[in-house]
């Protein structure tokens, strides 16, 4: 029997993390790990306390914003995956840690093609301290990107705003 690499071995935690999600669209699930521990992991759902959309059977973004596919944010009830990790853990605990992030569509149970944490996203991880983020592509393939290169390559100064 071969043994599954230790990458995939996270991502398919954060996979199993991300079934625990309460969005209608799209589920997503993080682990952040830092020396082969995990510190940290995050489900998309509204704020504690607050109706989750699959309590109330529908999608607030998508009644709002019918279109929108990223972006839109500040319709949707959900704290996305990425930041119920985050605020979950010790600042100390991430400084360096790897983040591993898993997304997939509710009506297709596909992987979400060109997943990646959003802006706003990227912001929180960089202010973690969390050193690089893993993303499924499919069950055994994944991109890797550098929280460094977030650093340096500020996409807002570029006038990109969505991923």
């Amino acid at each position: 029997m071969e043994r599954i690499d230790k990458i995939n071995y996270y991502l398919d935690i954060a996979e199993t993390v991300a079934s625990r999600g309460t969005c209608l669209r799209k589920e997503y699930g993080s682990v952040i790990v830092n020396n082969d521990q995990i510190i940290a992991t995050g489900y998309v759902g509204a704020p504690r306390g607050r109706d989750n959309c699959s309590d109330l059977g529908f999608c607030n973004k998508k009644k709002i914003l019918p279109d929108q596919r990223h972006g839109g944010y500040d319709a949707c009830r959900s704290v996305h995956s990425e930041q119920n990790a985050i605020i979950s853990a010790a600042r100390k605990d991430m400084i360096g840690a790897d983040l591993y992030l898993v997304g997939y569509r509710c009506d297709t149970h596909d992987y979400e093609e060109g997943a990646a944490p959003c802006l706003m996203c990227r912001k929180i991880i960089i202010n973690a301290g969390i050193k690089r983020v893993y993303v499924r592509e499919t069950k055994t393939t994944y991109k890797i990107y550098e929280v460094d290169d977030w650093v340096k390559n500020d996409e807002f100064l570029a006038g990109k705003l969505e991923y």
